[in-house]
């Protein structure tokens, strides 16, 4: 009989950490430019939330739908899944993300963000900031190439926090529904760093953890019923 018992975590893993970091490495050299291109629509976005309308609302949810198809599509299909079999169950799951904030987008208000100053406008639009401009400086923080940069709308870790900070603005009712995937996909790559013994595993699953928390404690009776 094997010692199961002498495994650790690590064990558990399909890829080594080198094998996980390349694949954002060569990633981002197929798709440059659009570093650069998702980088001036993160700005763009932040401006959107900022001053929230009805329109911009819209337009932010479309941004966020199609953005979710794409990241489901270009990386975690066609690039994580061949090096992590599991990763092509999260791919429906990227798409059904798309489609929801789609079908927010085509609504009268989009995702109806919250206009009014207050802790959870604030908190929301400091997550948003940290996931558009400051995610992508772990890499080189951590002693990883600068190609490594995991970027908004380029890779997921970072598309999926700043989906939970605008969607936790929204007052739609459908917004807990709008977090469980960013939620989700967040708690699975903290998960994955933390068997790589990744000094910043916890960053995704706790700052998502603390978004939905204060989307919870913070957010009056909703308006609208979509």
């Amino acid at each position: 009989m094997s010692d199961w018992w002498t495994y650790g975590p690590s064990d558990l893993l399909l890829f080594s950490p080198s094998v996980y970091y390349r694949q954002f490495e060569l990633h981002n050299q197929v798709l440059w430019p659009a570093q650069i291109i998702a980088l001036a629509l993160g700005v763009a976005l932040f401006v959107l939330v900022l001053r929230p309308s009805p329109a911009r609302s819209r337009v932010v949810a479309a941004i966020f739908g199609l953005l979710w198809v794409w990241v489901g599509w270009i990386f975690v299909w066609q690039r994580y899944t061949t090096i992590n079999w599991a990763a092509a169950y999260a791919v429906p799951l990227f798409m059904l993300q798309g489609a929801l904030l789609l079908t927010a987008a085509a609504t009268r208000n989009g995702l109806d963000l919250e206009k009014e100053r207050g802790f959870l406008r604030g908190f929301a639009l400091a997550l948003l900031a940290f996931a558009l401009f400051f995610y992508p400086l772990f890499a080189p923080m951590l002693g990883r190439s600068w190609q490594a940069a995991e970027i908004f709308g380029i890779a997921p870790d970072p598309t999926a926090l700043a989906t939970l900070a605008v969607v936790i603005l929204s007052r739609l009712r459908i917004r807990w529904l709008l977090m469980i995937v960013p939620a989700l996909w967040c708690v699975i790559a903290g998960a994955t760093l933390w068997t790589m013994a990744a000094p910043d595993f916890w960053v995704a699953p706790v700052f998502a953890l603390v978004a939905v928390t204060a989307g919870w404690a913070a957010r009056e009776p909703t308006r609208h019923r979509f």
